[in-house]
């Protein structure tokens, strides 16, 4: 993760900004007296609440867990070619 300090996070904010933005990539603030802070764009704060959702959900972790083991053992579920086409809208 890249870091800068508030002073030239505050003169290069917009440019900053929209480089968070569009790379995707979130962006350590630091400052002499106090705690620092990151900046991230809000999409990908929504997709890392989503991830926290699942990781703290231990019934679907288990459902995870499982599904990955019968994909393993090439035993899980086998939909019908109409149930595939179905899924991927072919």
């Amino acid at each position: 993760m890249e870091s800068i300090s508030v002073n030239k996070f505050r003169d290069n904010i917009k440019s900053l900004v929209e480089q968070v933005v569009t790379d995707h990539l979130p962006l350590k603030v630091t400052r002499r007296s106090g705690d620092d802070f990151i900046v991230i764009s809000a999409d990908d704060w929504e997709r890392e609440q989503e991830t926290l959702h699942v990781l703290q959900n231990s019934d679907l972790m288990k459902q995870i867990a499982a599904s990955s083991a019968t994909h393993t053992k090439n035993s899980g579920y086998k939909p019908s070619d109409r149930e595939m086409n179905e899924i991927t809208g072919l």
